[in-house]
Formats: C-alpha cells, structure tokens, sequence
C-alpha cells in the first residue's frame, strides 16, 4: 500500500509538472514568454511602418486628381470615365461642386476597401495552412511594389493600378492581428490588440504630416506626381520586409497548421458576404464558437457599416457648415488621433479578456451619443449648447469609442478561434469590416447631400444602438 501510495504521489507530482509546462507558468517557460514578447512587439513595429506608408497619400489625393484632371480631363480615359460616375452621383445628390475631389477620393477608398474585403479571408486561411510569415511576406511585398507604381504613376490608369495592387496586398493587418494572437495568451491577447490599435493612432497622426511634408516642395503642374512621398513610402516598405524576413519568426508551427482544400463551393465561402458572417470558411469550430462569431461578425459589419459612412461625412459637416478649412480638419483629426493613441497606449493595454468584452460593450454604447451630439451640432437651432461645443463633444466621445470598440472586438474574436484557424477567423472579421468600410461611405454621402446632416446623424445614431444592444446580449 505504501508503495502505491507513493507511486500516486509521483504520478500526481508528474501531471502537476505536465500541466504546469503546458500551461508556460515555470521558470523555463520565461524566456519563450520574452520572446512572445518581442513577436508583439515586432509586430507593432511592421503594422507602423506600414500604415506611415499608407497614409503618406492621404493628403495628397486632392492634388493628385487635380493633376490628373489637367492631364487627362478633356481625353477618354479611365479618368474621365470615374469623373463622369462621380459628378452623376453628386449630380444626384446635390453635392455643391468643392467636394467633387472628396467624393473621387472616396470612389477610390471604396474600391481599396473592397479589394481587402475579397483577399482577407483567403489569405488567413492560407496562412493557417502554410504559416503566418510567408502569407505577410507576400502581401508586404505588393504593397512594397504598389508604392513603387505610385511613384511612376505620369497616368491615372497607373495611378489606379498600383492602389489595385495595394487594395489586394493589404491582408497583412489580419495577418498580423493573427502573429499577435498566435504569441499572446486570454490575459494578454487584449493588450496586443490594444498595441495594433495604437499602431494605427500614430500611423494616422504622423503619416499624412509626413507626406504633406515630404510633398511640400513637389510642383504637381511640372510633372511631377509626389514622386518624394511615394519613394518614401516604398522605403518604409522595404524596411518593413527586412524587418519581417530577418527578425520576425513564424509564430504558427507546422503541428498547428491546418491542410488547405480549394474548391468552387470553399471559394464561395471566401466572397460570400453571407457565408462569411456564418464563417463557413473556418474548420475546426465547435457548435458555441460558430454561434458566438456569427453574431459578433454580424455586430462587427453593421457598427462598421454605419460607423465609416458617418465618419467619412464628418469632413462634408466641418467644411460646409462650420466653414473648416484643410489644415482646421488636420488638427480636428489630430486631437481625435491623439486621444486614441493615449488609450490605446495606456488603459487599452491594461485589459485582460473580460475587459476586453466590457471596454467593446462600453465603446458601442458611447457611439450612438457620440453621434447623436453631431446630430445636434448640424440641427438648425443646437439646443442647450453652441453648435461648436456639441461638435466637439461628439468628437470626443467618438474618440473614446473607436479607441475600444474595433481593437477589443477582434480580440473577442480571436479568443474563439482555434490556433490551426485564427488566420481565416480574422480574415473573415476583417473581411466584413472591409466590406462595411467600402458600402458604408456611400450610402452615407448619399444620405447626407440628399436629406441633409442633421438627419444623417440622427438616424446613424439610432441604428447604431442595434450593435450595442447585440453586444450586451452575446453570451460568450
């Protein structure tokens, strides 16, 4: 008896230790934890250096168009052809003639978006077949050759091409939203999220100064076409690609790797928007876990829907009826980029899993007010408040809201997801928020030159208690 006694006590002594390995807590598991680390960390640095490059654009689009409107505005062209599409839709909606450049730039922002929407998901599965660096190494390498074309782009068609090629390549954040999965755990997975949210605060703060700055001394009419900002933006991009082929390891190993079938049906689940908020294109789910991502990809697309299109109205709202001017709306975003970054970097960091489920339901219950203050800001007689005081109200709350809600709701969802099918479950979130991200500004612009700001906002806010009450019922 003794002698099984002490037998069991070995036995339990050896489970205890299996357990404690497998679950990283001894003291060998330190340095892997480090590294885990310093993956996020890498991480953070790619997505950086990414967004600094993609942003770099976004001020410059205006005289992008102007140059390409003199070079191109009396032939028949690809250009000519969009600007006909574009002032038949402000024809219709009765947008005044000034922000004809803001709806081609929006034209343009839908078609990025939409391209994202088809290879997002393909390329998460793909990754969780043949491995996260490679996939993310091929999307940074397009990305790489569409700033590149941008650089060369003397015609539009060029122009659009190389925006094509980094509408398609621009998988790699739900790649990297994976490498952060893959290396975190339930206590820190919110953290790297809250890390890729800040990625993007900065990267929106800095790149778009970067690029005015870079472009200061560009004389468009001279035939040059921000030749400077697109060089750098490529040079970002190849720093980024070293960064990722010499310092980042794989972070999904072979035994975790899950066999990729093609076919004409699996196909169909990747573009389906409808297959796609079913996630039928992920194995491996268990019955809970498809019903709990189902609901919150359906949460997910319509905050987004609702939430793009506003947000892309906001710049029609500031310019036309508070009078606005470029560098007015700069520092607008500014401030608002700069609350997102402190919380990002700051209280988004400190959330665990269920502080990441209670700071997504906090961020959806503040977005309705946010816009429900711009309603009131763009209402013929702002009660209570000046018009400007109620604007900037909504913008803070808006602030405090988008600082959250996308970060910590794909954390919800990563934390569903299975190690061998993380990739294709955030492919396939980050393919809806694609698709919401190119429907949403439309709709939205439409609605806001034909029925006017006030009841844009107002009806915006109201739909978006939907998600919010959704979030709060999901029982995850």
């Amino acid at each position: 008896m003794d002698t099984l006694k002490s037998n069991d006590k070995v036995r339990q002594r050896k489970e205890t230790t299996e357990v404690i390995h497998t679950n990283g807590y001894d003291k060998d598991s330190k340095p892997e934890k480090k590294n885990n680390g310093k993956v996020i960390g890498l991480i953070f640095l790619s997505l950086l250096l990414d967004l600094l490059a993609f942003t770099m654009i976004l001020p410059l689009l205006p005289s992008l168009l102007d140059y390409y409107d003199r070079e191109e505005g009396n032939s028949n062209t690809l250009y000519t052809s969009l600007l006909h599409a574009v002032q038949w839709f402000q024809k219709w909606t009765g947008a005044p003639d000034r922000f004809a450049s803001v709806l081609f730039g929006g034209a343009l922002g839908s078609m990025y978006s939409f391209l994202q929407f088809l290879t997002s998901p393909i390329v998460g599965s793909l990754s969780d077949a043949y491995g996260r660096k490679p996939m993310l190494l091929i999307c940074l390498l397009g990305i790489a050759l569409s700033h590149g074309l941008w650089s060369y782009a003397s015609t539009f068609s060029l122009f659009v091409l190389a925006r094509f090629i980094g509408g398609l390549s621009k998988a790699n954040v739900s790649l990297s939203m994976a490498v952060v999965t893959d290396a975190s755990d339930e206590k820190t997975r919110a953290r790297g999220m809250a890390l890729v949210g800040l990625a993007f605060s900065v990267g929106f703060i800095v790149g778009p100064l970067a690029g005015a700055w870079f472009a200061k001394n560009n004389n468009l009419s001279s035939g040059l076409w921000g030749e400077r900002p697109a060089l750098y933006a490529l040079s970002l991009s190849l720093a980024n690609i070293a960064l990722v082929i010499f310092c980042l390891p794989e972070t999904l190993s072979k035994d975790k790797r899950e066999p990729l079938s093609l076919s004409l049906s699996k196909t169909v689940d990747f573009i389906s928007p409808l297959h796609l908020l079913k996630f039928s294109a992920v194995k491996n789910l268990s019955a809970h876990q498809n019903k709990v991502l189902s609901k919150l990809g359906l949460i997910y697309f319509i905050y987004l829907f609702i939430y793009s299109g506003l947000e892309f109205t906001i710049t029609f709202l500031t310019h036309h009826t508070f009078g606005y001017t470029a560098m007015q709306q700069g520092k607008m975003f500014l401030v608002i980029g700069a609350i997102m970054a402190v919380l990002q970097g700051g209280a988004a960091r400190r959330l665990g899993a269920r502080g990441a489920e209670r700071a997504a339901k906090v961020a959806l219950a503040l977005t309705p007010p946010s816009f429900l203050c711009v309603a009131l800001a763009a209402a013929p007689r702002a009660p209570l408040l000046a018009p400007l005081a109620w604007l900037w109200a909504g913008l803070v709350l808006f602030a405090l809201s988008t600082a959250f809600a996308v970060s910590c709701m794909t954390s919800m969802a990563a934390a569903q997801a299975p190690s061998a099918a993380r990739g294709a479950v955030l492919g396939a979130l980050r393919s809806l928020g694609a698709l919401a991200r190119a429907a949403g500004p439309l709709l939205a612009s439409a609605m806001y030159w034909c029925s006017g700001a006030a009841t844009t906002y107002t009806i915006g806010s109201v739909i978006l208690i939907l998600p919010a009450v959704m979030l709060f019922r999901l029982k995850t």
